[in-house]
């Protein structure tokens, strides 16, 4: 169906959703459940997510269960990763029940909404959960969906906000609904904001678009969805890496930039030796700061988020303060802890979701500045064989900073079986060794594991990164030692020899 227009009213609504169990559904079905629906849902497997539903009082059915829908159920909402002929959809469909994709939905609770959609091939997440931390800190009280978990998000990705705004310049107009905007198979035309973020552009998801003309289009669209400047549409786009002149000119909105240069509406400035961020306006600083992330890419996520909650009231003095204090999301460039090894080396690790090439260098240039290790052993799990066929030039120069990848096999979503033949975890590691990257395929999570175990030495510094299961790697590796460590330390001291032994 083609999404609605209507302000979203969920009272008294019966809202199923088919794989609710997905980072953004399960968001949206909480967030729908607290503004007055009836909501259940279904999903493939159990998990940590589709327990804290029912704990939440949400039905969930595992599996298939097309008999389980009621005939009072107003809506279907179905996730992406939902076909066509999934036997819930099918029977919704025969029932003439309303259905909506997960997009169509999350633009329809919009309406009605301040809505705040974050776009960009990058940092979306991490803008959003600092956008929803800024608004929080400044009394806004806004609701949110991002697509990671945040610490400062009560350790979720979602939060149902006030019907109206509270305080500031904007104090009882419609509430605000901050919102990742996803770009891949086109969902976020399906948004309804009226402000919105594009941080960067480039080529991603050529499975989908092709060319990067086809998705500098798509962003075309999604910023024309935006309101006329007169009833307060506004766009924040990145002065550099946006294509913003082709995204951007002739739009009914208000349009703003942001960048390192000074020709950049808002100029933003960093420093890497102390994260020292500040951001300039008309030739004066509006705001400066010391955070807790590193890395230029994070400098503009931050100084985006602030620009926007500025937009929205936020005074100064809270932007800062909540700057400073925010502890970043789930998954991007995330401390795990730091270990001893059994020969004794002193090892940090993290954990990181990069899979696009841009996203493996900023976070391996970050790393390095920030922590200075004596080596970077970096575990890169590609995400899609269509993606590193496309991008295998650009991922074989994108770990520079890495003294040792290790790639373990591609991981297989959304590809042919055709597709899974073209390219092979063994091709990154020839061209990242072209390249004078030291790199290795290892086939086997529980065999890097091993590796990492009796190859890593002090100072040493491991970075997991992917968007699949490779996150399971540092998250075992640091678990193991630091049972071992404990087990080592409850042990009773040893006696001392006599000297007959």
């Amino acid at each position: 169906m083609n999404a609605r227009k209507d302000a979203a009213i969920f009272d008294g609504r019966h809202v199923h959703f088919i794989g609710i169990g997905g980072c953004g559904t399960s968001g949206l079905a909480l967030m729908m459940k607290s503004r007055g629906a009836t909501v259940s849902g279904s999903d493939q497997s159990a998990s940590d997510t589709t327990n804290s539903l029912r704990s939440a009082g949400i039905a969930v059915s595992i599996g298939n269960s097309p008999a389980d829908l009621q005939p009072d159920i107003d809506l279907v909402v179905y996730s992406a990763a939902v076909a066509a002929d999934h036997p819930e959809l099918v029977r919704a469909e025969s029932m003439k029940i309303e259905t909506m994709t997960y997009a169509q939905a999350l633009g329809w609770a919009q309406s009605g909404r301040t809505g705040i959609s974050i776009a960009g091939t990058h940092g979306k997440s991490t803008t959003t959960a600092l956008l929803a931390h800024l608004l929080i800190e400044a009394g806004l009280d806004p609701s949110v969906i991002v697509g990671a978990n945040c610490p400062q998000l009560n350790g979720g990705g979602t939060r149902t906000g006030s019907e109206l705004i509270p305080s500031g310049l904007l104090a009882g107009t419609p509430g605000i609904f901050v919102a990742e905007a996803c770009e891949f198979n086109r969902s976020f035309h399906s948004h309804q904001p009226t402000m919105a973020l594009i941080n960067n552009v480039e080529e991603d998801h050529l499975d989908v678009y092709g060319s990067l003309d086809e998705i500098v289009k798509s962003f075309r669209v999604f910023a024309g969805n935006l309101p006329a400047a007169e009833v307060g549409g506004k766009l924040l786009i990145g002065h550099e890496g946006a294509h913003r002149r082709s995204v951007a000119s002739g739009l009914q909105c208000a349009v703003s930039t942001f960048g390192w240069s000074p020709t950049a509406d808002y100029k933003v400035e960093y420093e890497p030796s102390t994260n020292a961020t500040s951001i300039w306006y008309r030739n004066e600083e509006m705001l400066s700061w010391r955070g807790r992330l590193s890395g230029e890419h994070n400098a503009l996520n931050s100084a985006a988020a602030a620009i926007l909650a500025t937009w929205l009231g936020a005074t100064a003095s809270s932007i800062k303060h909540a700057l400073e204090n925010f502890a970043g999301v789930e998954r991007r460039m995330q401390y795990l802890g730091a270990c001893v090894t059994d020969a004794g080396a002193n090892v940090r690790v993290f954990d990181d979701y990069g899979h696009h090439p841009t996203e493996c260098e900023r976070t391996l240039t970050a790393l390095r500045n920030a922590e200075n290790p004596r080596r970077i052993i970096c575990v890169f799990q590609p995400h899609q064989h269509s993606r590193t066929r496309f991008l295998l030039e650009q991922f074989a120069q994108s770990f520079s900073h890495a003294d040792l990848v290790i790639v373990p096999p591609i991981y297989f979503v959304r590809d042919s079986e055709i597709e899974r033949t073209l390219v092979s975890s063994a091709d990154l590691v020839a061209r990242l060794n072209a390249k004078g990257t030291n790199a290795r395929a290892i086939d086997d999570f529980a065999e890097i594991g091993e590796f990492l175990h009796r190859h890593t030495q002090d100072g040493d510094l491991i970075v997991v990164m992917g968007a699949g299961p490779v996150w399971k790697i540092g998250h075992d590796f640091v678990k193991a030692l630091t049972q071992q460590t404990n087990r080592a330390a409850s042990m009773p001291p040893r006696a001392a020899a006599s000297p007959s032994e």
